[in-house]
C-alpha cells in the first residue's frame, strides 16, 4: 500500500523541510548539541509558529492532527534537530483538554508541557504517582519543560495535576544521542494540589501517540542515511571504480530503500488510524513502533558499514543519525515490548 499525502499536507512537508534546511543547517545542529543548549532552536521553532502545527485551534493551535505531527517528526529526525522538548509537548497536549487556557498559552508562548512518565516504556505502562509524590525516571524533554502534566493514582482512579517546573527536583541523565535530553523528576507533595480526574484510556491514547512519533523520526533517520550512503557510494572508489557500482553494494542500497518505503505508509497510515480513533488504532500504532524503529536500526548498521572507517569518525554527521535510530528503538517502549502488545491483541487462529 502507498500511502497519498493531501495538497496540504505534502505543502507542509516541503514548506517545514525548507525551513529546516535554512535554520538547522549541520553546523547548527553540532553547535547545539556540542553546548547542550537548543534554546535557540526552540524559541525560533515556537515564534516561527512550528510547535502549534498539530494542535487544535481552541486551545491556541493551528489546526492540522497527528498526520502532520508525524510529519514534522520525519523532518527533525532526517536532520537530527534537538527535539525532546518538542516531541514531549506535543505527546502531553491533549492531556490539557480540560484545561484549554493554560494549552493555549503554552503553545502561544513555546513553555513546553512535559508528560511526566517514564519514556523508557509505553507510557500507559504504570507510571503514576500517588498524591504524596514520588520519583519518576527518564522522563523525556524535563530539562526544557515550563510544566510537567504528572498522572496520578489515587483510590483506583487516575487524574492529572500541572505543575510547575519550579516545583520539582531534576537529576540529568546523559543518552549518547544528545539530540534528545531526559532526566529523573522528583514530584513533591501533591496533597493540596489540584488535579483533573480522567479515564484512563487517556493514557493509552498518548502511548499510541508517542509510538507513532517515534516511529515517525526513525523514519526520517533512515532516509537521511539512506542518502548519505547513496551520496558516498558514488563518491567512494576501491580497484579504480566507485562502490556503488559492487553488485552488493547496490542489493545493501536496494534493502535500505525498500524499508524506507514500507515504513513511510506505516507510520502515515498508523497516525491517521489514531487521530481518527479507529478501533484498531492501537495496534497500527503498535505496528508502526514494532516494525519501523528496527528497520531503522539495520538501515544504520548498513549505513555505517558502506562508509567504512570514515563512518566511524566523530567529523562525520552519520554517528548523529545512527544514535538517533538506536535511541528511537528504545524510546517509549522497546519493539519487543509493542510486539508482545501486538501478539496479545490479535486473535489466535488454528492452523489450516
Amino acid at each position: 500500500m502507498r500511502w497519498t499525502l493531501t495538497e496540504d499536507q505534502e505543502l507542509f512537508r516541503s514548506s517545514f523541510q525548507g525551513w529546516l534546511e535554512r535554520f538547522a543547517p549541520a553546523e547548527a545542529v553540532r553547535g547545539w548539541l556540542d553546548s547542550g543548549d537548543p534554546s535557540a532552536f526552540e524559541r525560533r521553532f515556537a515564534d516561527e509558529g512550528w510547535f502549534a502545527i498539530g494542535s487544535p485551534e481552541e486551545c491556541g493551535g493551528q489546526g492540522g492532527g497527528l498526520v502532520e505531527l508525524a510529519l514534522a517528526a520525519e523532518q527533525l529526525g532526517g536532520c537530527a534537530a534537538p527535539s525532546a522538548a518538542w516531541s514531549a509537548a506535543v505527546v502531553a497536549a491533549p492531556l490539557l483538554a480540560g484545561a484549554p487556557d493554560l494549552a493555549a498559552e503554552s503553545l502561544a508562548e513555546g513553555e513546553f508541557a512535559v508528560l511526566a512518565v517514564n519514556a523508557d516504556r509505553p507510557l500507559d505502562a504504570g507510571g503514576a504517582v500517588s498524591r504524596s509524590g514520588g520519583t519518576v525516571p527518564n522522563v523525556l524533554g524535563a530539562d526544557r519543560a515550563r510544566r510537567f502534566v504528572v498522572p496520578i493514582r489515587e483510590n483506583g482512579r487516575l487524574a492529572l495535576a500541572v505543575v510547575d517546573a519550579a516545583d520539582v527536583e531534576l537529576v540529568p541523565r546523559e543518552l549518547l544521542d544528545r539530540s534528545r535530553s531526559v532526566a529523573e523528576v522528583v514530584v513533591p507533595d501533591l496533597s493540596r494540589h489540584d488535579a483533573i480526574e480522567v479515564a484512563d484510556g487517556i493514557l493509552a491514547e498518548a502511548a499510541s501517540r508517542a509510538a507513532v512519533l517515534a516511529a515517525a523520526d526513525s523514519l526520517g533517520t533512515a532516509e537521511r542515511m539512506l542518502t548519505m550512503a547513496v551520496d558516498y557510494s558514488k563518491q567512494r572508489q576501491q580497484f579504480g571504480v566507485p562502490i556503488a557500482s559492487f553488485q552488493a553494494v547496490k542489493h545493501a542500497a536496494a534493502a535500505m530503500l525498500v524499508a524506507v518505503e514500507s515504513a513511510r505508509s506505516l507510520v502515515y497510515y498508523a497516525a491517521a488510524s489514531v487521530e481518527q480513533g479507529h478501533e484498531d488504532a492501537a495496534l497500527h500504532a503498535a505496528a508502526a513502533k514494532s516494525q519501523t524503529c528496527p528497520a531503522a536500526e539495520d538501515v544504520a548498521d548498513s549505513a555505517l558499514t558502506m562508509h567504512g572507517a570514515i563512518g566511524y569518525t566523530w567529523e562525520h554527521d552519520l554517528h548523529l543519525f545512527y544514535k538517533r535510530a538506536k535511541l528511537n528503538s528504545r524510546l517509549f517502549g522497546s519493539s519487543k515490548t509493542w510486539n508482545e502488545r501486538l501478539a496479545t491483541a490479535l486473535p489466535l487462529l488454528p492452523a489450516a
